[in-house]
C-alpha cells in the first residue's frame, strides 16, 4: 500500500546529482531494473559516506520533475528509486505524482532524519547514527536497513526494528570497507536473530552503478 502525506506543497524542480537506469544492489527488490534519482543535498553527513559529492544541494543543477520522469520513462523498467543525499530535504509530492502518473512503483532510500513528503509504494529506511530518524518514519518503513560499521550497530538495529511496523523487512548490511571484518559478525547474529537478513551491495560487486 502507498505512503501518502498531507503536506500539498508543489516542488516542480529538485537538485538531481545523478540519475541512471541499473539493477537495484541491495535489499528486497535486489536485482531489480531500477531507474535511480539521486538528489542532492544532505545534513546526516555520515563519515563513510560513498556518495559525498551529493551533500551540497547548490553544487547541482536543478532539474524539472517532468524531464526527470520523461527521462526515466524512456527504459522498459517501471520502478523509480528516490535516493541521495537525503531525498526527503525536499518535497517530493509532484516527483512521486508524476512518477505514478507514468507508471512507475515509487521507491525511495532515506535516512529518516527528514519529514515524510511524496506517495510511496517502498519505503527503505536507513537510519544514521548521526541524525536519528523521526519516529513517524520507522512506523511506515516496509524494509529497515542497518549499516553496520561495528559491533555497537546491532544494538541500534534492534532499536529501530522495535520502532518499526510488524510487517516491515529487517536487513543488516556490511560497510563497505569493513566488510571483510563485519560480514562474519553478521551472519552469526542472524543465525542467532533470525527475524534479519543479510543485504550485500551487489551492484558493487557486479561493477554497476
Amino acid at each position: 500500500m502507498s505512503i501518502i502525506t498531507a503536506d500539498t506543497t508543489t516542488t516542480l524542480q529538485l537538485p538531481v546529482m545523478e540519475r541512471f537506469y541499473t539493477l537495484q544492489g541491495e535489499g528486497n527488490y535486489q536485482g531489480r531494473a531500477a531507474y535511480f534519482i539521486r538528489l542532492g543535498g544532505c545534513d546526516v553527513g555520515c563519515h563513510w559516506c560513498d556518495v559525498k559529492d551529493s551533500w551540497d544541494a547548490s553544487r547541482h543543477p536543478l532539474l524539472p520533475v517532468d524531464e526527470l520522469v520523461r527521462d526515466a520513462a524512456v527504459h522498459p523498467g517501471r520502478m523509480a528509486v528516490i535516493t541521495g543525499g537525503e531525498p526527503l530535504m525536499h518535497n517530493l509530492d509532484a516527483l512521486t505524482a508524476a512518477l505514478h502518473d507514468a507508471g512507475f512503483r515509487t521507491h525511495m532510500e532515506t535516512s529518516g532524519s527528514s519529514p515524510l513528503s511524496g506517495n510511496w509504494d517502498w519505503i527503505t529506511l536507513s537510519p544514521k547514527k548521526f541524525k536519528a530518524p523521526l519516529p513517524e518514519i520507522c512506523a511506515v518503513a516496509h524494509e529497515l536497513k542497518v549499516v553496520i560499521f561495528n559491533k555497537s550497530d546491532f544494538a541500534w538495529a534492534e532499536k529501530h526494528a522495535a520502532m518499526a511496523g510488524p510487517h516491515c523487512k529487517l536487513y543488516l548490511q556490511p560497510e563497505w570497507e569493513k566488510a571483510s571484518q563485519v560480514t562474519p559478525l553478521i551472519v552469526e547474529y542472524i543465525k542467532e536473530h533470525p527475524q534479519w537478513q543479510l543485504s550485500l551491495q551487489t551492484h558493487k560487486y557486479i561493477n554497476v552503478p
